[in-house]
């Protein structure tokens, strides 16, 4: 006999505070590197470290609204 497994807490799988600590941490870091010149090699990684952010946050934006119109390729429990 199976046990149910019980259901993940809302809290742990809401992306929006991973996305928004990660963006926030990328942003600091890009303005560290750009006020520092002896750390100019790492302004493209800080750039698309903000780029890949913004990326995520679009993408979790456009699936959460077909999510709430009831799409059929939407994810769910995105509410």
């Amino acid at each position: 006999m199976t046990q149910p497994v019980p259901e993940i807490p809302p809290r742990f799988t809401d992306p929006r505070p991973v996305l928004a600590i990660g963006s926030i941490g990328f942003l600091i870091a890009t303005i560290a590197v750009w006020l520092n010149d002896s750390w100019a090699t790492a302004r493209p990684i800080c750039l698309m470290g903000l780029g890949v952010g913004l990326l995520g946050y679009a993408l979790f934006v456009i699936q959460r609204r077909g999510a709430r119109r009831g799409d059929k390729g939407a994810q769910l429990g995105l509410e």
